[in-house]
């Protein structure tokens, strides 16, 4: 007896309703199984089988594998045991659980019946009705776990699991938590422009805010969709302009905390990515006040890439440096090596370079960088404004002042800053 690997055009059913001896459809009881430290076996290493391993391993089960040829995916899997051989007789034995995945229903049904005769639940993932189990749709949402079955439809019961998850996410659908959060701060990463690029424990924290300190950076939209109790503290920073001091950042954050508040400070991209979301964290913790941050999108990456451009190619580049350009290279302030920059091989990635584009230039020249260097100039990545200029740095500078750039833009420094989406 030999056990198949599932391919992609195998039918996964993740559940269907059972007949029993009378002919009669009954529907199937759900339960959530205590997998922790419990033998389970999966017989198949495809892409069916590959889709199950997360939610068992993150049950903790020490799960087996049971396949003559299982993907690489499956392989690599940490955390599970995996028997390169065909199923046989006693694979079973001491098994809490079992699912039959291959693509082989002769070896599936012997499964199945192996499984009966020890009084162990099977799921057969190529006939589910004849299973002794179903897996239902599940999903995840902080805590909390859910499944739903819709009598056989498996398109169906997908649909609801993507719909409940979203609607707890953006908290249409209350999850039995109390609505309002614990006083304290959130440093929430706003992604770089484009408000669907927020991350989803971002979202749910900013519809849980009481005061939202935000940068000017951050999606304008994201504020518009919160309720008119919700406080918005503007702490703008424009460039050469007007802008809230960092201190008066701090103190607000850490005021309105003290005063049993929920706070978000919301930020465009990330907050360790030139946001100084650090020195407020420093802040929140000198104060006694609970902080958490929540990564967020940084633009020196996602910019080049909502432009066709990868930061890193194979064969091209191996490295990738993002440097600031809030003071010119000479400054005393400045904390850059222009001429180790210059010699790069690899991506440079300037953020807040606008105003400065010649003088950054003139040093990357100075240092050897090659005139013919291509450039990539991204204004507001991500957004529908977004515009992409191409140059290369000999030109860099002048090519900003005729098409008027302006802030937020990145600049791409490096050969990738040639490449096109078509490009090999």
């Amino acid at each position: 007896m030999s056990s198949g690997v599932s391919d992609g055009a195998q039918r996964d059913r993740p559940e269907s309703e059972s007949s029993s001896d009378d002919g009669v459809q009954r529907g199937h009881y759900l339960v959530g199984l205590d997998l922790s430290g419990r033998k389970v076996v999966v017989v198949g290493g495809g892409s069916v089988a590959q889709r199950r391993l997360p939610n068992l391993i993150t049950a903790g089960a020490d799960v087996h594998v049971v396949a003559i040829d299982p993907t690489p995916a499956v392989e690599s899997t940490r955390d599970v045991t995996v028997h390169r051989r065909a199923y046989r007789d006693g694979d079973l034995d001491g098994a809490w659980y079992v699912m039959a995945c291959t693509d082989d229903p002769a070896v599936n049904a012997q499964v199945v019946a192996d499984a009966e005769t020890r009084h162990t639940f099977c799921v057969r993932a190529d006939d589910a009705p004849f299973g002794t189990a179903v897996t239902p749709a599940s999903g995840r949402h902080r805590d909390l776990q859910f499944g739903v079955l819709a009598g056989g439809d498996h398109r169906q019961s997908a649909a609801l699991r993507a719909a409940i998850g979203r609607a707890l996410a953006d908290g249409s659908l209350a999850d039995g938590d109390d609505a309002h959060h614990a006083p304290g701060v959130a440093l929430v990463g706003g992604g770089p422009g484009d408000p669907d690029l927020i991350t989803v424990r971002g979202q749910k924290l900013l519809q849980q805010a009481d005061v939202v300190v935000a940068d000017r950076l951050a999606p304008p939209q994201l504020l518009a969709e919160l309720g008119p109790q919700v406080e918005i503290v503007d702490a703008a920073k424009v460039p050469y302009g007007r802008s809230m001091k960092q201190e008066a950042i701090n103190a607000v954050l850490v005021e309105r905390a003290k005063a049993g508040k929920f706070v978000v400070r919301l930020k465009g991209g990330d907050p360790y990515v030139y946001g100084r979301g650090f020195e407020e964290v420093q802040a929140c913790v000198e104060a006694g006040v609970p902080v958490t941050v929540v990564p967020g999108i940084s633009s020196p990456i996602a910019a080049p890439a909502a432009a066709g451009i990868p930061v890193t190619h194979r064969g091209v580049t191996h490295e990738v440096v993002i440097a600031s350009g809030h003071v010119a290279p000479g400054h005393p302030d400045s904390l850059i090596d222009w001429p180790s920059l210059a010699r790069l091989r690899g991506t440079l990635v300037l953020m807040m370079a606008v105003e400065r584009v010649d003088a950054f230039a003139d040093a990357l020249l100075a240092g050897g960088k090659p005139a013919d260097t291509p450039v990539a100039m991204i204004e507001n990545g991500s957004l529908p404004t977004q515009r992409v200029l191409r140059t290369d740095l000999a030109h860099a500078a002048t090519t900003a002042t005729e098409h008027d750039l302006r802030p937020p833009a990145i600049l791409v420094i490096g050969d990738v800053a040639g490449f096109t989406e078509l490009a090999d």
